[in-house]
């Protein structure tokens, strides 16, 4: 995912595409008390509205950080954080919830997205 400030996900199960707006990304310890880090999405379709929160366990990224080698940056949290909402979005898993905690098992596989995207982009 190039852009994770505005892009659209889906279709979803009922055949609906959504415009995905990055809202915001912060520590949760301030907001909940809880040791995530935050972002938040806007998502708009015709005529409907909605918030969506990807809570990731900052253990878990700074695990997955260091098995990567890849910096801890908000811009790589902000991708992972994009590519779980487009997978709630094409499957409407937890797509009724307003936050949403990403298992570590899902962030490995989106940055193991990322790294293929990479590799795929770089010998072309």
């Amino acid at each position: 995912m190039e852009n994770f400030r505005q892009f659209e996900a889906g279709p979803d199960p009922f055949g609906r595409t959504w415009k995905v707006y990055f809202k915001w990304l912060q520590t949760a310890i301030s907001l909940r008390h809880s040791d995530t880090v935050d972002v938040k999405f806007e998502l708009r379709d015709d005529g409907t509205r909605m918030e969506k929160t990807i809570a990731m366990p900052h253990v878990d990224l700074l695990e997955l950080s260091r098995k990567a080698g890849r910096p801890l940056t908000d811009a790589w949290c902000s991708r992972l954080a994009a590519s779980h909402l487009k997978h709630l979005i094409e499957t409407a898993e937890d797509l009724e919830k307003d936050l949403v905690t990403v298992s570590p098992e899902d962030l490995a596989r989106y940055d193991a997205q990322f790294e293929e995207a990479l590799h795929s982009a770089r010998s072309h």
